[in-house]
């Protein structure tokens, strides 16, 4: 799941390769001040909102952005069950940034789309949430309702999609828009986009050079903000009726299971042979490990059961509602956004340990990375966690970044690349 260390940094999408949030590539930083640059590489200014996270390919970084015309668009942060959505209902431009990796110079800025947004967002998230992703020929950029976007490596528009739109409110209260998340995911000659919404959800694999449906999956699910797994064939979901697993090749599903939280927002996670899903939101906060590569039909734990024939193990606490979970070194490591970290066996689920990061005042998005033995946890008030990966709870270091941060970091070599509020920033680690 990680680069080697004799290729140029390589993080095609959400969460790197495989969508693991690995890379064993290089040394990475313990500490750092983002205000007074102590180990910072650099710091670019980013115009206007976006959460998606930073994507590497050699010497380059890609990130989006929508640029409004208030200069205030608002962002409210922090632990709140509020609805509503945002009043930054005005034009916006929504543009794909790239940046170079050594020096932070912006090597080029498109505006893909202009227009006033045809689905309101959250008061905490963005109109450019979901991140791009590259195969190093081509960039495919999602802005949800205003279409799906496929540019060169310098910025040339090959070719755009129009999903028609995308509404993945609350399900329980349509009005509350909250805008679309979800990242595209290039498998081969194939893009992959979850669409979980308010009507016609789908699931649907478009060719890579043309952007045209090569098969489509109708989805009977609640709006999620889910990113969907690609791996060994599969395509793997999360949901809330419909976990599942789809034949990239031609859609069909080959498994499902139902429950948890209802509004599924973390990516599944892969390592060996099981895929780890979670989700938490109303009664429920499970983690499922599915034996994915022989799952068949409804695997859905009955009668009470925390296994079943493609569920190795199961537990019906301890799942994330908003961060995707990071499987490093035999352990699953699983924060909730209210900063509670829970390590856990990955064959067996046996809980290590629980703890909490911060004060418990502070909101957690951003998903965990992890390498060089270590695992990073990026608080939404720019703190960021540092622990040392096994099953001991042993904090290393620490560092913050000036900043409100919402996006998943990104790793390349010896560098962690944060996206900020108004920043793309690169952290290096002393004499690295």
């Amino acid at each position: 799941m990680s680069t080697p260390p004799s290729q140029p940094p390589r993080w095609p999408g959400f969460r790197g390769i495989d969508a693991s949030g690995v890379s064993d590539s290089g040394k990475l930083p313990t500490t750092w001040d983002v205000e007074t640059g102590t180990g910072v590489r650099w710091r670019t200014p980013i115009p206007g909102l976006g959460h998606s996270s930073p994507v590497v390919w050699g010497d380059r970084v890609f990130v989006t952005s929508a640029v409004g015309k208030k200069e205030d668009a608002g962002l409210r942060t922090g632990l709140y069950g509020d609805i509503e959505s945002s009043a930054d209902t005005g034009e916006q431009e929504w543009r794909v940034h790239c940046v170079d990796r050594r020096t932070g110079r912006l090597l080029w800025s498109r505006v893909a789309v202009r227009g006033v947004p045809k689905v309101r967002r959250h008061t905490k998230g963005t109109h450019a949430n979901p991140t791009v992703a590259t195969d190093g020929r081509r960039l495919v950029a999602s802005f949800g309702s205003e279409g799906l976007f496929c540019f060169d490596m310098d910025g040339k528009p090959l070719w755009r999609r129009d999903l028609g739109v995308l509404d993945a409110g609350y399900y329980e209260v349509p009005d509350a828009q909250w805008g679309f998340a979800s990242s595209p995911v290039i498998a081969g000659n194939r893009v992959v986009v979850q669409c979980d919404i308010q009507k016609d959800g789908f699931l649907a694999a478009l060719d890579l050079a043309t952007g045209r449906d090569v098969w489509r999956a109708a989805r009977a699910d609640v709006p999620t903000w889910s990113t969907p797994q690609v791996v060994s064939g599969q395509v793997v979901v999360n949901g809330w009726r419909h976990i599942g697993g789809y034949d990239l090749a031609t859609g069909r599903e080959v498994w499902r299971l139902q429950g948890g939280g209802d509004i599924p927002v973390p990516t599944p996670v892969v390592a060996g042979d099981l895929v780890y899903v979670t989700n938490a939101h109303g009664m429920a906060s499970p983690i499922y490990a599915v034996r994915f590569r022989t799952a068949s039909g409804d695997i859905t734990p009955r009668g009470g059961a925390m296994a079943s024939e493609g569920v190795a193990w199961s537990t019906l606490r301890g799942g994330a509602y908003m961060q995707t979970p990071v499987a490093y070194r035999g352990h699953l490591y699983v924060c909730r956004d209210n900063g509670v970290l829970g390590c856990r066996a990955l064959e067996t689920g046996k809980e290590a340990y629980e703890v909490r990061l911060g004060t418990g005042r502070t909101g957690f998005t951003a998903s965990a990375v992890a390498g060089d033995g270590k695992v990073y946890f990026t608080a939404e008030n720019g703190e960021v966690h540092v622990v040392a990966a096994g099953p001991r709870f042993v904090p290393v270091g620490g560092g913050t970044l000036g900043e409100p941060c919402l996006a998943t970091p990104a790793i390349a070599g010896s560098d962690l690349l944060f996206r900020t509020q108004g920043h793309l920033v690169s952290i290096r680690r002393t004499g690295a």
